[in-house]
C-alpha cells in the first residue's frame, strides 16, 4: 500500500534528536520492511504549547491549506495514499489533517500512541480535546504502546475501532556492544536531555537519591545537555567530590558504546512516555533503576530486567540501587537478561509482525464502517 505518514506532534523531517522522532523513524522502516511506499507528511508541527484560541485557529487554517494542496496534486495526477498513518494524537498536538483526509479518500486510518484525557474535556482545552476525540472515533485502528494509553482509548474502542498493542521497539544499524565487565566501583549511567518539566524534574529526584546512597562507592556518567544544565549540575553540587562527570550531549552511535562501559542505568522516568533509552541501556546489557512511572514499565520486566519503584518513592528507588551496588551477581543476571529482552523481544521483525497483523485489521474495518458520521465513545 501507499501509505501517508502524518507527525503532527513534530515535524518528521526536523532531524533532532528525541524519543519521539526516533520512534517515527523506526515505524517508517518497519512499514517500508514489509513492502509498503511510506510517504512523510511534511505538514507544519502542530504542537500548541499553550491553549491559545488564536493559535489553534491559525494551525487549523494552516492544516486547511496544506488539505487543499494535498487534494490539488491528486487531482493533476499524483497518487493519493490508501492509508493514512498518524504517530500521535492528543490534545497538545491533534491530528488536524487525517480524519479530513481518509473521510475525503475512504481510506483507512491507523493512529500509534493517541491518548485522551478526560480532565481536558473541560476549560482551556475543551476545543482542542474535541478535536482529538473526532480523529479517536473515526480512527480504524489505535497501535497503543503503553498500558495506560490502552485505558484511555478504552472508551473509543468499537466494531469498527480495535485496539492493539504495540509495544516499545528498538531498531540498530549494527549489534550492539555488550556490556564491558563490572568495574571495581559500580559505574552509573544516565542519558536525559536537560529541559524544563519532567526532564528537569527527574535529574533532580536522581540528585536526591545519589544523596541518599553517597555513603557507598559509586560513580555517575551523565550524559546530556540543554537549557537547564545550570540549576541540575547545582542539584549535585552537595555529592561528594569526583563521583559524577558531566558529559554532554555526544553523538549517538557514542552514547551507546558509553553506556556499555557502565554497570547500571539509573533514571527515574517521572511521567515518561516510555523511554527508548530504556531499551537502548538494556540491549548492551545493563539493569535498570528506575520509577514505575508513565510508561516505564512498558520497556522493561520489572524483578528480571530492572527493579522499579512506585512513583515517587524515593526511599524504595535508593533501596533499589543498593540493591544493585551491593550485588554484583544481580547485576550480572539481569543485565543478560535485559539484553535477552531488548534484541529478542523488542526489535523490528517483532514490531513489523504486529504492524501487519494491524493493517490488514485496519482496512477490514475501514471497509466495515458505516458512512454516516462517526458517533462519540460508548458509556
Amino acid at each position: 500500500m501507499r501509505i501517508a505518514f502524518h507527525t503532527p506532534l513534530n515535524s518528521y523531517d526536523d532531524g533532532r534528536i528525541s524519543g519521539d522522532r526516533r520512534m517515527a523513524r523506526q515505524l517508517v522502516a518497519a512499514l517500508e520492511g514489509l513492502g509498503h511506499v511510506v510517504e512523510p507528511v511534511l505538514a507544519a508541527r502542530d504542537f500548541m504549547p499553550s491553549a491559545d484560541a488564536e493559535r489553534l485557529v491559525h494551525h487549523r487554517e494552516m492544516a486547511a491549506t496544506h488539505a487543499e494542496a494535498m487534494r490539488a496534486r491528486w487531482r493533476d495526477g499524483a497518487p493519493p495514499p490508501e492509508l493514512w498513518f498518524t504517530y500521535h494524537n492528543y490534545y497538545r498536538a491533534p491530528d488536524l489533517l487525517g480524519p479530513e483526509i481518509v473521510d475525503h479518500l475512504g481510506i483507512p486510518y491507523v493512529v500509534a500512541e493517541a491518548s485522551d484525557a478526560e480532565r481536558r474535556a473541560s476549560g482551556d482545552w475543551a476545543e482542542h480535546t474535541r478535536i482529538v476525540r473526532a480523529g479517536l472515533a473515526a480512527t480504524d485502528l489505535h497501535l497503543y504502546f503503553t498500558d495506560r494509553d490502552r485505558q484511555g482509548l478504552e472508551p473509543w474502542r468499537s466494531r469498527c475501532t480495535a485496539l492493539l498493542e504495540l509495544p516499545p521497539f528498538i531498531a540498530f544499524d549494527r549489534e550492539p556492544p555488550r556490556h564491558a565487565g563490572d568495574a571495581p566501583v559500580p559505574r552509573l549511567v544516565t542519558v536525559a536531555m536537560m529541559r524544563e518539566g519532567t526532564k528537569q524534574n527527574s535529574y533532580l529526584t536522581l540528585a536526591r537519591i545519589l544523596g541518599r546512597v553517597a555513603e557507598r562507592p559509586w560513580t555517575l556518567s551523565i550524559i546530556g545537555d540543554g537549557r537547564q544544565r545550570t540549576e541540575i549540575e547545582q542539584a549535585f553540587s552537595g555529592l561528594p567530590e569526583g563521583r559524577i562527570s558531566w558529559l554532554g550531549a555526544i553523538p549517538h552511535d557514542r552514547v551507546v558504546a558509553e553506556m556499555a562501559a557502565h554497570d547500571v542505568f539509573i533514571w527515574p522516568g517521572v511521567r515518561e512516555a516510555y523511554g527508548l533509552v530504556y531499551l537502548e541501556a538494556q540491549a548492551v546489557g545493563l539493569p535498570i533503576v528506575a520509577f514505575d512511572s508513565g510508561g516505564v514499565s512498558a520497556t522493561v520486566r520489572n524483578g528480571e530486567t530492572a527493579l522499579l519503584a512506585r512513583e515517587g518513592d524515593e526511599a524504595g528507588l535508593a533501596a533499589a540501587l543498593l540493591r544493585l551496588l551491593d550485588d554484583g551477581a544481580m547485576r550480572k543476571a539481569m543485565g543478560q537478561a535485559a539484553r535477552r529482552f531488548a534484541l529478542t523481544e523488542r526489535n523490528p521483525a517483532q514490531a513489523a509482525c504486529i504492524l501487519e497483523r494491524g493493517l490488514a485489521l485496519a482496512v477490514a474495518n475501514r471497509a466495515a464502517r458505516p458512512h454516516a458520521a462517526t458517533t462519540g465513545p460508548k458509556a
